[in-house]
């Protein structure tokens, strides 16, 4: 038995990506993603729930804001990595870990976090962090 809990941000990037593969896409463009987080939990706690929902709203909000009206290739995090949309859900779904491990959401009982990015209506990634 699983149970979840998803909150949603968005994300608003400058990149380019270097490789034949990514065609128009090696020039300079913009990206909007809807990001959603989801916390799992093998049980509910004494309140019954998964995470406090506007702690983890908040713990989104932190992460992604952090990233948001940023031009990636200038960044030093991002130095000699294509920022795709999978590996974009790897680091946001790699920082909430870290940040939950700190007690960013206090005293929980996570097993894992997924973090989706919606490219568009039609095309999404996701990337999963076992706790």
């Amino acid at each position: 038995m699983t149970f979840s809990l998803t909150v949603r941000e968005h994300l608003m990037i400058a990149h380019s990506f270097r490789g034949d593969v990514f065609g128009p896409a090696q020039r300079l463009h913009g990206a909007t993603y809807l990001v959603d987080a989801t916390f799992r939990a093998a049980a509910l706690d004494d309140d019954g729930l998964v995470v406090d929902i506007g702690r983890a709203g908040d713990l989104l909000r932190d992460i992604v804001g952090a990233l948001t009206y940023r031009n990636l290739d200038d960044e030093p995090d991002f130095a000699g990595v294509n920022t795709t949309t999978e590996r974009l859900c790897q680091v946001i779904g790699d920082r909430l870990a870290a940040r939950v491990r700190d007690g960013a959401l206090g005293d929980v009982h996570l097993t894992a976090i997924a973090v989706t990015l919606h490219e568009s209506h039609i095309a999404w990634a996701s990337y999963e962090v076992a706790l």
